[in-house]
């Protein structure tokens, strides 16, 4: 009845099961045309039994249609939100006399913002869960000092000042500068991308967003690199041999062919991938694995206890492992997580090319040359100086105070020029915006008339760093104290120190911190305004953007 019903809408594949392919090969194109039939024949009948009017229909198609129709509160299913991350809670306010250490691994992973903006830019609130603050924070360059040399790889920035949305404490800011690699001194690469071309990587941005962004990388690498290519879906394997980046058409041709299908059998992918790095290692250059996913691993080794154990075993043979997330709907964010923090590498979510250029191309360095491996970080407090602190962010990276001390804890990796942020919210001993009653006995509560604490010190804090060389085991030890002369006013606040400090608002107002107070988006996009400064790449433009999208959508927005 083709007068009575309109055109059948765009066939769906939603509910079809993927034939199985071989990574890199076209799918069968019988089961393609069985597969349109089929879904051809479902949508018409289902926009004849909705659109039809019944005065018109009699007989034989009435009863037709009743067979066929939906009830009437039917909701055509869509397909479900399957994207997986850790849940964890907020750091807590610690009081300083009771537990004055503070000790965390590093991190300079950037997915959390990424993914956020792709939340946001499509009109829902991000989870709770989907925002680790600190990779909000270190989305950003900051102009920190740069450090001397190579014999030190990082300098050591501190301030401490007025919190922007709670008179009466203060921030205490540590911010660290990786030395930046010169390009005629960087070693030689031997990169292996390990490429998810199963059915859950066929959207737009998954697979062919994947290959333009490896492509953009691969047009920056020297001649002298080699890249290889290992493909995974129902089964792994090598869909390009070690190519010197001399012969750049090869490399993208092979990328060119990969087409997705299949389930996914990822820890296969990652052991091919491996061995094709042991086999063709660099000694003194760069060897990493490059997982490029949506995380979807549902073939062979899926237990990710098992998974993290084999990225541990291999990271011992100076491999590193970095993953780049893409797509929703299906993204596993607590398995890349995991992975990269176990291989020596960084995690960041590719929403669009723009993201790409900036993971890839404008940051290539630091995201393929490690100059400090096991990087940690513990802060001690004095409590004659300050009575509470917490730390924003870092709860993923937690580590136990002895853990510090322990060459064998791994911890996170610096690349060559990466910035590294973090920040502590502190609250000065007699200051009213105390949240804890002061202890009857045993606590020190008041200063000394020349501006020194009790004991003697005029210190709030005593900052460590431990860290390794890309290729040592013995860790080395960096240490700063910090005290009156690290307090700056407002005025004094260098520009990316503000910055920072409207990001960790944000991110903790998405969070629904209770430490924010009535400090709201109006303020974090004053102050953010107020610290833009040089923004040659728009990313500073682009968070204010984003400040006022949430501000937009917080309760009135979905929420995802």
């Amino acid at each position: 009845l083709p007068h009575l019903v309109e055109p059948a809408p765009e066939p769906s594949q939603e509910h079809l099961t993927e034939a199985p392919v071989i990574p890199g090969s076209p799918v069968n194109e019988a089961a393609d045309a069985a597969r349109t039939e089929v879904d051809q024949v479902v949508e018409e009948a289902e926009a004849y039994a909705q659109a039809a009017p019944k005065s018109a229909v009699t007989g034989y198609h009435e009863g037709l249609a009743g067979l066929m129709a939906p009830s009437p509160d039917y909701v055509r299913p869509t397909e479900p939100n399957r994207d997986r991350f850790d849940t964890f809670k907020t750091n807590p306010l610690k009081i300083t006399a009771e537990e004055p250490v503070s000790t965390f691994s590093v991190d300079v992973d950037t997915a959390s913002y990424a993914f956020v903006r792709t939340m946001l830019n499509r009109g829902i609130m991000p989870h709770p869960d989907q925002v680790r603050v600190e990779e909000m924070i270190n989305y950003f360059d900051y102009d920190y000092a740069m450090p001397e040399g190579a014999s030190e790889p990082f300098s050591v920035s501190t301030a401490v000042y007025e919190t922007p949305w709670n008179a009466g404490t203060q921030i205490l800011h540590v911010g660290l500068r990786g030395f930046d690699v010169a390009p005629e001194t960087k070693p030689q690469a031997n990169l292996v991308f390990l490429i998810d071309v199963s059915g859950s990587m066929q959207n737009t941005n998954k697979l062919p967003l994947l290959k333009s962004a490896f492509k953009m990388m691969v047009n920056r690498l020297s001649p002298e690199d080699t890249v290889s290519i290992v493909t995974y879906a129902g089964t792994a394997g090598t869909a390009l041999e070690p190519t010197k980046v001399s012969d750049k058409r090869t490399i993208l041709r092979a990328l060119d062919r990969l087409t997705a299908g299949g389930s996914t059998a990822g820890a296969a992918g990652i052991e091919g991938a491996y061995a094709l790095a042991e086999d063709n290692f660099v000694e003194g250059g760069v060897n990493r694995v490059l997982l490029a996913t949506d995380g979807d691993f549902n073939v062979g080794m899926t237990d990710h206890s098992a998974l993290t154990r084999l990225i541990e075993d291999k990271r011992e043979s100076g491999i590193f492992l970095s993953v780049l997330g893409f797509g929703m709907g299906n993204y596993n964010d607590a398995l890349m997580q995991r992975l990269a923090q176990n291989g020596n590498g960084s995690a960041a979510y590719i929403d669009t090319l723009q993201e790409a250029q900036k993971v890839l191309v404008e940051e290539a360095s630091g995201t393929l040359f490690p100059i400090a491996k096991d990087v940690k970080v513990q802060v001690e407090f004095n409590p004659a100086r300050v009575a509470e602190y917490r730390l924003i962010g870092y709860e993923t990276r937690a580590l136990n105070r002895e853990d510090f001390n322990n060459d064998a804890v791994d911890a996170g990796e610096i690349g060559s020029g990466h910035r590294v942020t973090a920040l502590y919210e502190i609250t000065p001993v007699g200051s009213d915006a105390r949240l804890t009653d002061p202890l009857r006995y045993g606590e020190t509560t008041a200063d000394a008339p020349d501006g020194s604490s009790a004991d003697g010190s005029s210190e709030l804090a005593f900052v460590k760093l431990r860290y390794k060389q890309p290729d040592g085991e013995t860790s080395k030890l960096i240490t700063r104290p910090i005290n009156e002369r690290d307090v700056v006013s407002a005025e004094e606040l260098p520009q990316e120190m503000r910055f920072a400090a409207a990001v960790a608002a944000f991110g903790q107002k998405l969070r629904g911190s209770d430490y924010l107070g009535d400090y709201g988006y109006d303020e974090m996009l004053t102050l953010a305004q107020g610290a833009r400064g040089e923004d040659a790449f728009g990313h500073r433009q682009g968070f204010l953007q984003l400040v006022r999208l949430a501000r937009s959508l917080d309760g009135k927005g979905t929420v995802n």
